[in-house]
C-alpha cells in the first residue's frame, strides 16, 4: 500500500518470514525509475539464533542487480531492530536496537524492476516488516509490494 507523507510517497510491506538462502523481491519498481529517499525494515519476531547475513539488492528489469547496501549480521536481532541504509552502496545495513535510526543520507535512484533481501542462512525463524519513502523519477513509474 502506498501512502503520500508529504516527503515522497511510502510503500509498506507487512511482516514475513526472512528469506532462507535466497533474495527475495520485497517491493516493486514499475513504469520507470524513483527515488529510494528511506528504507526501513523492523524485525517482529526475533531472528534465529543462526549466523545469517543480510543486504537489500535492486534487481533491474534491464541490467545487472546493484547491492543498496553491504550485508550485515542479523544473527538473534531482538523484536524492535530497526534495519536502515545510508543511501551510500558499500555501507552495511545498519541494524539498531536503540529504538531511533538517522535518515538515509543519499537517495538511491534505482530502475524499474525489484528490490530484493537476500539473506545467506537457510532455516532461521524471524519476521521482518518494511517501509520504503521514495518520489517518482520517471512519470508515472511507482513502488509497490512485490
Amino acid at each position: 500500500m502506498a501512502s503520500n507523507s508529504g516527503l515522497g510517497l511510502r510503500t509498506f510491506r507487512g511482516a514475513a518470514l526472512i528469506p532462507q538462502t535466497a533474495q527475495t523481491p520485497y517491493f516493486t519498481v514499475v513504469g520507470g525509475k524513483v527515488r529510494i529517499l528511506e528504507i526501513i525494515g523492523e524485525v517482529v519476531v526475533i531472528i534465529g539464533d543462526v549466523a545469517t547475513n543480510a543486504k537489500l539488492i535492486a534487481n533491474p528489469t534491464v541490467g545487472a542487480d546493484v547491492d543498496l547496501c553491504a550485508q550485515a549480521n542479523i544473527q538473534a536481532d531482538a523484536a524492535g531492530t530497526i534495519y536502515s541504509i545510508t543511501g551510500t552502496l558499500t555501507d552495511a545495513l545498519i541494524p539498531t536496537t536503540s529504538g531511533a535510526v538517522t535518515a538515509q543520507a543519499n537517495g538511491i535512484t534505482v530502475a524499474a524492476g525489484t528490490i530484493d533481501l537476500y539473506t545467506d542462512a537457510n532455516s532461521v525463524t524471524g519476521t521482518t516488516k518494511w517501509m520504503v519513502r521514495w518520489i517518482p523519477v520517471d512519470s508515472g513509474a511507482k513502488v509497490v509490494v512485490a
